[in-house]
């Protein structure tokens, strides 16, 4: 485990909102545009489908680092 990181309890209570906030509300938004694309069709020439792919992965990368944060300080 890499080293701690100082933190006032207020700014671990933002970035613990923050991630709820990216997992309750934007996750399942990604989810939905995902959805909607597939509902298209064929996937191997969907951009829509691959740009909704990328998103949710970068929002999980998202997610990770605040989390790695929150369990450091």
């Amino acid at each position: 485990m890499k080293d701690r990181i100082p933190m006032t309890r207020a700014g671990y209570n933002k970035i613990k909102a923050e991630v709820e906030h990216l997992e309750q509300v934007e996750m399942p938004e990604i989810a939905e545009r995902i959805g909607q694309a597939r509902a298209e069709g064929d996937l191997s020439e969907n951009a829509e489908y691959h740009g909704a792919r990328e998103s949710q992965g970068l929002l999980q990368r998202k997610i990770d680092l605040l989390r790695d944060k929150l369990a450091r300080a």
